[in-house]
């Protein structure tokens, strides 16, 4: 399989879910083998869409670079994933990309609009060799080898309106664009106060998440476990850091954005080893980075 582009530009504007400011994005073809970048009108530095970039993994996923900062990427990155587009121009007039429904679907619509091309350049899969892991007690994740790119995710909340969700799948291009892509973010009623104060979710409303009051959703559901297949497509946009698709198991309870950071890190970092193995001298691996969490007995 081939890397992949978009055919023509496109372009999208909306409110951002945190900053709460109108911010608008161009997204252009991009080269094979530059990945994902961003660039911002007042830094002509792009940020690549990497581990390296990110500067920030609590309630959104957050790149920069020399003091630019790029919020809430990790919708836009899903969608890119999931569509299967290696490479991507995006320029970003705004201090985070537009949250538009809270979803990931006005992205995956606005990809498709702009038609995909192959490129010369193989896709090169990241094949996990052994298990790999972050975070112990009630939230946890880990990687284990497979034959495939699996999911399996538990979410577990007290909250009447969710209780707990989970779902197991091997995700296609198809099951993205429909069974995870319009799942929206999340948020309690009664944390938004708390939020505002520290510069968070003041773009937050009803047009653009689920909200959950004291007793239910306010605003209705897409899906009757739509909580826990948002917690799917943020996982799926922060696994593409890495920039390359895994072949591997992700197993994961009540993981967030950070969680799904600290995977990512620990996976570049068992990467990095096997690198310098293969290019220097066979090397036995060192135990993985992260920790090593017990798979559940079912999910």
């Amino acid at each position: 399989m081939h890397q992949r582009t978009i055919r023509k530009p496109v372009t999208l504007e909306g409110v951002g879910l945190h900053s709460g400011k109108l911010a608008r994005i161009a997204i252009a073809p991009a080269p094979a083998n530059s990945g994902i970048t961003f660039r911002t009108k007042d830094h002509d530095e792009p940020v690549p869409a990497t581990v390296e970039s990110v500067v920030n993994s609590h309630y959104a996923t957050t790149v920069g670079r020399n003091g630019t900062r790029i919020q809430t990427v990790e919708h836009l990155m899903a969608a890119a994933a999931g569509l299967g587009l290696d490479n991507l121009s995006i320029d970003v007039d705004g201090p985070e990309i537009p949250a538009v429904d809270g979803s990931a679907k006005p992205f995956v619509t606005l990809l498709m609009h702009a038609g995909r091309t192959e490129q010369s350049a193989p896709r090169r899969p990241v094949v996990i060799p052994y298990p790999i892991g972050a975070g112990n007690g009630g939230r946890w994740i880990q990687i284990v080898p497979s034959d495939a790119f699996r999911i399996s995710y538990t979410l577990d909340n007290d909250h009447p309106a969710i209780g707990t969700q989970a779902l197991t799948c091997t995700p296609t291009e198809k099951m993205f664009i429909e069974d995870f892509a319009p799942a929206r973010t999340y948020g309690f009623l009664k944390d938004l106060g708390a939020l505002r104060k520290r510069g968070l979710a003041r773009g937050a409303s009803l047009e653009n998440a689920i909200g959950v009051g004291k007793r239910g959703v306010l605003n209705g559901l897409r899906y009757r476990d739509e909580f826990v297949r948002h917690k799917v497509l943020d996982l799926i946009g922060d696994l593409a850091l890495l920039g390359r698709p895994i072949v591997g198991h992700v197993i994961a309870r009540n993981a967030g954005h950070a969680l799904n950071f600290e995977l990512v890190v620990a996976i570049q970092r068992a990467l990095g080893l096997e690198r310098r193995a293969a290019g220097v001298a066979a090397l036995e691996p060192a135990p993985f980075p992260g920790r090593l969490v017990p798979a559940p007995a079912a999910i």
